[in-house]
């Protein structure tokens, strides 16, 4: 079954990352070098599909760090779970490219509705959920869209890896 070799994950936006929109922070490269590691774990252990919500901040870091274990290992598929056609709209032009770039890159793109409404993000963090065995989460410990998804896949029986933030 798909679900036993699909992963998905859950992080915060950009603007409530301790660092905000600077990659360079230490606590940025040490996320992404933990989400790296997570993804090499996950592959020897049998995962091949993984699902990226396609937000900006550390749904792009999963996603960007899927693309290049799919170079080293080409079995590997990526999914985009897009919550509604236009996310990226009215996003900083930076983010945009980047979103559009990740999207070229996936193996499929699932579009959960045609227009913003206001569950749009939950039904898709809880598609990513019913599609998967594992949640990878880079949580902070704040209110919002990751924690709730956290909630849901706890209640749903979804195993969680949970990946503190650092500050800046």
């Amino acid at each position: 079954m798909e679900r036993e070799i699909s992963c998905c994950f859950t992080g915060h936006r950009a603007d409530k990352l301790p660092w905000g929109d600077d990659e360079r922070a230490p606590g940025c490269v040490a996320l992404k070098a933990a989400i790296s590691d997570v993804l090499a774990s996950l592959y020897a252990g049998g995962f091949r599909r993984f699902l990226c919500g396609m937000a900006t901040g550390a749904d792009m870091y999963w996603g960007e760090a899927v693309v290049a274990l799919r170079d080293e290992h080409p079995d590997v598929v990526l999914e985009a779970a897009i919550p509604y056609a236009g996310q990226e709209t009215r996003w900083p032009a930076g983010w945009r490219r980047r979103y559009f770039r990740l999207a070229e890159e996936c193996d499929k793109l699932t579009v959960l509705h045609r227009a913003y409404t206001p569950e749009c993000m939950m039904d898709r963090n809880r598609y990513m959920v019913d599609q998967s065995r594992l949640l990878v989460a880079a949580y902070s410990g704040a209110p919002g869209g990751t924690r709730s998804t956290m909630l849901y896949a706890m209640r749903q029986g979804v195993e969680i890896i949970e990946l503190p933030l650092a500050g800046k």
